[in-house]
């Protein structure tokens, strides 16, 4: 609970320090695109075609919402389990004790990652968020999905390596051997943490694109 206390305050400093990014600063793109929230779709683009630059409000609701939003805590009960029900790391044992451990250690993990992503991102304006391209293509569609696991928009709505979620994800998994058990605490346990996190990503990327769609078709077929 330390950890996930920490992150916040990373974030909330590093958000704090940077004053660079303003809520209202708009920027021309080539298509106007939506945003994930808590309820999975926002509007994030303003009308004509502009990128609207994230603010300090909604980079920590961003952090709050991928770190203990549905998603992310839903993830975390199918990793735990898993790791249960193989028992890895071995020192929490297969049992309920070891299943609130390993859930425990991923939600201090993610909140640590979360934190650097949107702490740094927010010192050159690095935007988390992920912008479906509904509308396009479905060969369009599944790049982004790829592109955008390892890019991300930056302040002039242009799109870059997402340098601090490499940061995040690297520093995240190296940092939390410290407090990892024994087993599970090498470089070669970090390294396969920071791979499965780029595959999480790409899986939430997925998730945000094509649900919104398999949702309507599947409430349109009920009614």
């Amino acid at each position: 609970m330390l950890n996930l206390y920490s992150s916040v305050f990373i974030l909330l400093l590093a958000t704090a320090v940077s004053g660079q990014t303003m809520p209202g600063q708009t920027t021309p793109i080539q298509t106007t695109r939506t945003q994930r929230s808590g309820e999975h779709l926002k509007a994030a683009s303003t009308a004509g075609g502009y990128y609207q630059a994230i603010g300090a409000g909604e980079r920590f609701r961003w952090f709050a919402q991928t770190t203990v939003g549905p998603e992310s805590l839903t993830a975390g009960l199918f990793s735990a389990g898993l790791g249960t029900a193989i028992d890895r790391p071995r020192e929490y044992g297969p049992h309920w004790g070891g299943f609130g451990k390993r859930y425990a250690m991923r939600l201090t993990g993610v909140s640590t990652g979360k934190a650097i992503e949107a702490g740094l991102g927010s010192l050159w304006g690095e935007d988390p968020r992920y912008f479906r391209a509904a509308g396009q293509p479905i060969k369009r569609r599944l790049k982004d999905v790829v592109v955008m696991t390892f890019a991300a928009r930056q302040r002039d709505g242009n799109v870059g390596p997402a340098h601090a979620r490499y940061l995040g994800n690297a520093g995240n998994n190296f940092l939390s051997n410290s407090w990892r058990a024994d087993s599970a605490s090498g470089a070669g346990d970090a390294c396969i943490r920071i791979l499965l996190g780029f595959a999480g990503k790409m899986g939430s990327n997925a998730f945000a694109e094509f649900w919104p769609d398999a949702r309507k078709l599947i409430f349109h077929r009920k009614q």
